[in-house]
């Protein structure tokens, strides 16, 4: 299987994963910054982790093994930041066609 060719991947991200939530408030991993991806602003409806239809203003394709749960925080290359509201892998296990990580930010 293929990956998604790291000459499409033009942009730089930051992501704080997601840990889950403790008595003070949501938990976040340590940031790992520099991460190559490529972004589109979008605007388009897709559903949270609690299956409500949100808002999502930013797809982010990158590859492989991107850790970026629903909840993270991610700086885009504009210096944005967005909340994930969903992620999801892409294979396609004997097609040639790259495997990817697509998250949907609002």
């Amino acid at each position: 299987m293929t990956r998604v060719p790291g000459w499409l991947l033009r942009h730089r991200i930051a992501i704080e994963p997601y840990r889950g939530d403790t008595a003070y408030g949501p938990s976040f991993g340590p940031q790992v910054v520099d991460i190559p991806a490529l972004v589109a602003a979008v605007r388009t409806q897709v559903r949270d982790p609690e299956g409500r239809e949100v808002l999502a203003t930013a797809q982010i394709i990158a590859a492989p093994g991107l850790d970026c749960p629903p909840g993270s925080r991610v700086t885009l290359p504009d210096g944005r930041t967005a909340t994930a509201i969903s992620s999801a892998s892409h294979t396609a296990p004997g097609l040639p066609v790259p495997a990817s990580v697509e998250v949907m930010c609002g």
